[in-house]
């Protein structure tokens, strides 16, 4: 069974040094335990501490992509490797590698296809978060429970495990933020997900890397959220729009009639009458459109099955190769 611990980092030379350093080399069941750095286009000596810390490989982006790009990066390089099992885990080291054994212990006794780090599953290791990164992350926590219809407790943690086959299967396309996508594209998929108590401390002087502001960051992840959304439950997304505008427009039509009938004239709400034919059209038409989006979503899933048999049978002859290799040296 081998390993790959995925660490992206963008300017943590202070941090990355700990971090690699502290990734335990022997887990019960694990033959073989891999660091895989993904150097996000860093400007300081990120590079050369992870090298001299002792790091297995190092992959560097020329310019700063993100760490969603910086994410899948690492997975791509880790399924390449052969990797059985793949943990990623911040590169800040606000998360202790020592909690790696607890997150892949789940799948390596199959209870589950991927595990999930949560600051706020146990009082007794829940952080101390400033008032609005707290409000955004239970915000975001319930967005995703309701799409994925899964009592989460935290859903922006990045210190995660995946195995081999779950990777395979993920389909992501934000390069801001990866970890609301990947929950929600995987439980679309039926994959089986367990949430496993971590601890994570906090420099408070520490300006994050990723969450420039939290205007900022609620903007970006919540555009991929919205957009994950749509694509994997279109009929529910358009169908909700389509039904609030068709409903309205239903509702002020029936006033204005009411009022013909009582009155015997629709003044002063004549208006009222092309709002809600637009309303309706536009309901009506919404409510097509979802339609429409439900069948391209059919057809996405047999994409994404053979995307999945494309990339595993890619995945494990590139991994071939590098045991072969491996072996010859």
């Amino acid at each position: 069974m081998k390993l790959s611990v995925v660490v992206p980092a963008y300017n943590e030379e202070n941090a990355i040094g700990c971090v690699v350093k502290s990734v335990p080399r022997q887990i019960e069941g694990v033959d073989d335990i891999k660091i895989l750095v993904v150097d996000d286009g860093s400007t300081d000596r990120t590079f050369e501490v992870a090298k001299q810390a002792g790091a297995d490989r190092i992959i560097q982006h020329e310019t700063n992509r993100g760490v969603g790009e910086a994410f899948q990066t690492g997975l791509k390089e880790a399924l390449t490797s052969g990797a059985d099992i793949i943990v990623t885990m911040d590169g800040d080291g606000q998360f202790d590698p020592e909690d790696i054994p607890r997150l892949v212990q789940p799948i390596l006794e199959r209870r589950a296809d991927f595990v999930v780090g949560s600051r706020f599953l146990s009082k007794d290791l829940q952080p101390t978060l400033p008032f609005w990164k707290l409000l955004g992350n239970r915000f975001f926590t319930k967005i995703v429970s309701w799409a994925v219809g899964e009592k989460l407790t935290d859903t922006q943690c990045g210190f995660r495990a995946y195995s081999r086959e779950t990777a395979l299967r993920l389909t992501l396309f934000g390069s801001y933020t990866y970890t609301q996508e990947v929950l929600i594209d995987l439980l679309r998929k039926k994959q089986r997900i367990l949430e496993v108590p971590v601890k994570a401390s906090y420099d408070e002087r520490r300006r994050s890397r990723v969450v420039r502001s939290c205007a900022y960051y609620g903007l970006h992840a919540g555009s991929i959220v919205l957009r994950t959304i749509r694509d994997s439950r279109p009929l529910a997304f358009f169908g909700t729009i389509g039904s609030s505008l068709f409903l309205t427009g239903v509702v002020l039509g029936l006033f204005v009639f009411l009022r013909w009938i009582v009155v015997g004239a629709t003044s002063p709400y004549t208006s009222l009458i092309n709002v809600s034919s637009i309303l309706l059209t536009i309901g009506f038409l919404t409510a097509v459109l979802g339609l429409l989006a439900d069948m391209h979503a059919r057809q996405r899933k047999l994409e994404e099955e053979i995307l999945y048999h494309f990339r595993k049978r890619l995945f494990n002859e590139e991994s071939s190769k590098v045991i072969d290799k491996e072996t010859t040296h």
